[in-house]
């Protein structure tokens, strides 16, 4: 499956933001307030975003919960359902640009539009690329037990399992390891 730049860019956009939502309630909220949106669209370089606000941040944690509901749902309907949902009511208006030096691109927000919106369209679009290629099962989350964090996997053989295989994947097979010594020392 090719993956131009600009959907690449979204993919890390929207599985970063589905990300910040709390694990469990006694878990810390990811944008907790107007300096984290900040934060957030200043480390993912999303363009075309005016001064924010508390209104932004309800927004945008409003539909981090519904980009969570894709990662959430196996099947491509439900998922094509919830896609055409956001990007419809984003307002999308696709256009071409080349700016802050990048080639040509399309973005799929209006200009002008709230950074909801904007995160609405073009990573709502970005998903909807992999439910077209009917690779909607690369949305995933991590497999660990004590994780469920969103992912996208981009391995080869769509074999991948966790978040990352340097914490989850590793922790795990050594537990797995420990857990067979034991045995075989039983």
């Amino acid at each position: 499956m090719l993956i131009t730049h600009d959907t690449r860019c979204a993919l890390d956009t929207v599985v970063d933001l589905v990300n910040t939502v709390p694990e469990h309630e006694a878990a810390a909220d990811g944008l907790p307030d107007v300096a984290a949106l900040k934060n957030f669209v200043r480390m993912h370089e999303i363009s075309d975003v005016g001064v924010l606000s508390e209104f932004d941040l309800s927004a945008v944690r409003k539909i981090r919960g519904r980009f969570a509901g894709i990662f959430a749902h196996p099947d491509a309907r439900s998922a094509a359902g919830m896609i055409n949902d956001l990007v419809a009511a984003a307002g999308t208006t696709p256009r071409l640009t080349d700016h802050d030096g990048y080639d040509w691109h399309v973005h799929y927000f209006a200009p002008g539009a709230s950074v909801a919106d904007h995160l609405a369209a073009d990573c709502g679009m970005a998903l909807a690329f992999f439910v077209v290629a009917g690779e909607q099962e690369r949305l995933r989350r991590c497999e660990a037990p004590d994780c469920r964090r969103a992912f996208v996997d981009l391995s080869r053989n769509r074999s991948r399992r966790y978040c990352d295989s340097r914490t989850c994947g590793n922790r795990l097979h050594v537990a797995a390891y420990r857990a067979r010594r034991k045995e075989a020392a039983g």
